[in-house]
């Protein structure tokens, strides 16, 4: 039976160190680090990330700003508001809540973010330099699965990992983020042997088999049996599904940990990270933008 790594408990802990070093570096500085999220539309999932980011903003001594925008809203109007966001010199981090309504270009208005103000690290100067191993922010949702390993004494260095998922928040950059010699930070946790699998692999299940760690980001409701997994795989789910009221995991979470040393849970495990890091970004970026 797998032990079920908590990612509240983890998150928990990074947020406390993140409070200590955000006010070490307000008081050395006299600047509060600030995030500004912008939420276009009344999407429900999209306001419970927001509401969720704000009060975490607030644990840790990050200001936060919410710019609500109706659905109607035209690419050109949001755009302006990033242009002046981009200006704000109070503002570190910009926050794009996805997704966006289907008339305005996703691709267009991250490319709009100051790089050095890109949080989410979506911005393609950013998803470069992690690309050549000298991140300037580091992916939140992939940082938030590594920071799960390392902290958990779970070896990477060496291992054969599996991703699931070839998406641009995900899959690519967090296969970038394992096969590097080394992330900034000074988190020495890579060198992994990495393989990516998505919709059009064929003999899935064999390379699934084959995974000494095996993150599932394929977006579909338990996929992830425990004939595709290894006895012993350390299992990490990325996937939130909802299934009437329920939130389920690319995990069939009964069945998999039966084999897996390790199993993350959907929810409590990889999500609380996500926005932890998200908070890491923005005290990283006021760092950035004082130097």
């Amino acid at each position: 039976m797998a032990e079920v790594l908590d990612g509240k408990k983890i998150s928990t802990e990074i947020r406390q160190e993140l409070a200590r070093e955000v006010k070490e570096f307000t008081t050395h500085t006299s600047t509060e680090p600030k995030l500004a999220a912008i939420l276009v539309g009344d999407d429900p999932a999209s306001q419970v990330y927001v509401r969720n980011k704000e009060r975490a903003c607030a644990k840790v001594g990050i200001l936060s700003q919410l710019h609500r925008l109706p659905s109607s809203t035209k690419e050109s109007d949001l755009i302006g508001l990033i242009n002046e966001l981009n200006q704000d010199d109070t503002v570190h981090g910009i926050l794009v809540q996805l997704p966006l309504p289907s008339h305005i270009s996703q691709q267009n208005i991250l490319d709009q973010i100051n790089p050095y103000k890109d949080v989410d690290a979506f911005h393609p100067e950013n998803v470069g330099l992690l690309a050549q191993g000298r991140p300037r922010f580091v992916p939140c949702t992939p940082h938030g699965c590594l920071q799960l390993l390392i902290r958990n004494g779970i070896k990477v260095s060496g291992m054969h990992v599996v991703v699931l998922g070839r998406s641009e928040i995900v899959g690519k950059p967090l296969a970038a983020m394992l096969a590097q010699r080394k992330l900034l930070y000074g988190d020495e946790f890579t060198n992994a042997t990495v393989t990516i699998c998505h919709s059009r692999t064929t003999n899935l299940p064999e390379l699934t088999r084959q995974a000494d760690i095996l993150i599932a980001a394929i977006g579909h409701p338990k996929f992830v049996t425990a004939e595709m997994v290894k006895k012993g795989v350390v299992a990490i789910d990325v996937g939130i599904n909802r299934i009437d009221d329920t939130l389920v995991g690319d995990l069939e979470f009964d069945s998999v940990e039966k084999k897996a040393s390790y199993i993350t849970p959907v929810p409590g495990g990889v999500g609380p990270m996500t926005i932890t890091m998200l908070l890491k970004n923005t005290l990283v970026a006021a760092k950035l933008q004082r130097a």
